[in-house]
């Protein structure tokens, strides 16, 4: 992601959103889960703190630019005084934008409790698979929401292919959940049409080759069951969130990406659901005949 807040807060939070406890694997596996990024354990989504750690190379340049951009100003005259004073404040807002819009998407919005899920898929994700790519952060609260459901969960990690420092810091802090298979963007570790749908939340993106990521929708369509769903959940490179992230927008893929994407592996777009106005989650849908 590229894709802060208090833990226990959180935490609270998420408990009240979707209840505790526990859900079984189609291996039989406890599947403990989270819903984006808090501790050093996937027991839910991650919030600004987590977001703030694995990317902290970034806060830091940012931190830097402003305060060497603000001790220039002070010993500069001129034109000079004035660049290096609009640097450092610029680099202060975008600092700023960007702590604050995580901080409201990931701790504060709907994205956290899954209840804009019911817009996308009104009868549930039924017998599921997860999708991550070295960070789980959709196991947990799907199995707490939807107990009932069969779900597996696979890890298409891959450090040659997920090259962002983010990725890796993450991955060191937060290992895959037991009973998690091992996977790769063209072999899904599932037979062929048995499952209900597909959820890949902030894991798509990581998959920066285009190859990668035709290869996984393609997959997705072979495992899924006619009119089976994919879920898929990111940000997208749009004006919303390039005003907020600035050039960390480019770490997102475009809507008409993830469209075309979808398009060209035969999955048909079936809804859209916009949260906390930078995150867009879309339903496609695989053909029931």
């Amino acid at each position: 992601m590229t894709r802060t807040p208090d833990a226990a807060a959180i935490a609270a939070a998420i408990a009240t959103a979707t209840g505790t406890g526990t859900a079984t694997g189609t291996a039989g596996a406890a599947l403990p889960h989270p819903v984006p990024h808090l501790s050093s354990s996937p027991q839910r989504l991650s919030g600004a703190a987590e977001v703030a750690r694995y990317n902290w190379p970034l806060y830091a340049a940012g931190s830097l630019t402003a305060a060497v951009g603000l001790a220039l100003s002070r010993r500069l005259t001129g034109t000079p005084a004035v660049v290096a004073r609009i640097g450092a404040l610029a680099a202060t807002g975008l600092l700023a934008s960007s702590t604050l819009a995580t901080w409201c998407v990931y701790d504060r919005s709907e994205l956290r409790s899954l209840d804009w899920l019911p817009d996308l898929l009104p009868d549930g994700p039924g017998d599921h698979l997860i999708v991550s790519t070295g960070l789980d952060e959709a196991s947990l609260p799907f199995a707490a929401r939807w107990p009932g459901g069969r779900q597996l969960t696979a890890d298409l990690y891959d450090p040659d292919r997920m090259t962002e420092g983010s990725i890796r810091r993450a991955r060191r802090k937060v290992a895959p959940a037991p009973g998690t298979l091992p996977g790769r963007p063209d072999a899904l570790p599932v037979d062929g049409a048995d499952l209900d749908t597909v959820v890949c939340l902030f894991s798509a993106h990581e998959l920066r080759r285009p190859v990668d990521r035709a290869a996984l929708f393609g997959e997705c369509v072979r495992v899924l069951r006619p009119g089976g769903t994919l879920l898929l959940v990111e940000h997208l490179r749009d004006t919303a969130n390039a005003a907020v992230y600035g050039p960390g927008a480019w770490h997102f893929q475009t809507r008409r990406t993830w469209l075309d994407h979808a398009v060209g592996a035969g999955l048909r777009p079936a809804g859209e659901r916009r949260i906390a106005g930078l995150v867009t989650a879309f339903a496609f849908r695989r053909s029931a005949g």
